[in-house]
């Protein structure tokens, strides 16, 4: 399939609005679904299924359903042509920052695998580990800063609160770095394959309001430390509090991992 001239045929050009950047290396689209371990009598769900490359991948590793959801209304004739000799695939038109998940997968396991569009790839991450449990496996594109944050881990360039959301729901690791020239139209930035397994259970047993409240009052303003986190939250005396947590007062946010902050959450008053 030639993505471009599957483009010109149908009048589509790229919107810059919706962070669309076409895959067109199927040699890539190949390797993603392997690398999704997509095999026989899976179920995939695609997010901006776009022209339909990454698809027909998903189909030929032999998934048993594959949802493709796409929100640009202009593309689907296209994507219908593309995927029409594949009986596994039901296209969707919909808006994946606000479907209703659970009615549209119903029971689980699913993979969700897919290239992300650039503007909207973090929030429908976060969104499926946090309310989507059908989803047992995230294998998605993201462009490579926003992908490197999800994985990263404390005293990574790239950590923040981001890092430690995605810690509490799944084991994060990055499989490949995707080079610009296999996009159409081409990033400005290169992009990366990051693979989330869901855990079966937080590992961190406290109240994940109080947890999260702390993760993103810490990197609000990263480069202050933990005792002027704390003050902010409205602990006038927090050294005590971050001492009887093994912190230390001195301590910055991207040196404490999801533990560290579990001890801390577990001994805030209520």
């Amino acid at each position: 399939m030639n993505v471009r001239e599957l483009a010109a045929r149908h009048g589509i050009r790229p919107t810059k609005s919706l962070g669309q950047h076409f895959l067109l290396d199927p040699n890539l689209s190949r390797a993603i679904a392997t690398d999704a371990g997509v095999e026989p009598g899976s179920k995939v769900v695609e997010v901006g299924a776009g022209l339909g490359s990454l698809t027909v991948a998903l189909a030929a590793a032999g998934a048993s359903e594959v949802l493709a959801i796409e929100f640009d209304r202009s593309l689907l004739p296209a994507l219908e042509e593309v995927v029409s000799h594949w009986p596994s695939v039901r296209v969707v038109h919909a808006d994946a920052t606000k479907v209703a998940w659970s009615s549209m997968l119903g029971e689980g396991p699913w993979i969700l695998c897919a290239n992300l569009p650039y503007n909207v790839g973090t929030s429908i991450v976060l969104d499926v580990l946090r309310g989507v449990p059908a989803v047992t496996r995230l294998v998605v594109m993201l462009q490579r800063e926003v992908g490197e944050r999800l994985v990263a881990g404390p005293l990574d360039d790239a950590y923040g609160a981001v890092s430690v959301r995605v810690a509490y729901h799944a084991r994060a690791s990055l499989l490949r770095r995707v080079r610009p020239d296999v996009f159409w139209p081409r990033p400005a930035v290169g992009s990366v394959l990051v693979r989330l397994d869901r855990l079966p259970a937080p590992p961190v047993g406290v109240d994940e309001a109080v947890l999260f409240r702390i993760v993103d009052g810490a990197f609000a303003q990263r480069r202050k430390t933990m005792r002027n986190a704390l003050r902010r939250l409205g602990i006038l005396e927090p050294d005590p509090l971050l001492e009887a947590a093994s912190i230390a007062p001195s301590a910055r946010p991207e040196e404490l991992g999801l533990m560290d902050f579990a001890r801390l959450a577990a001994m805030m008053p209520a």
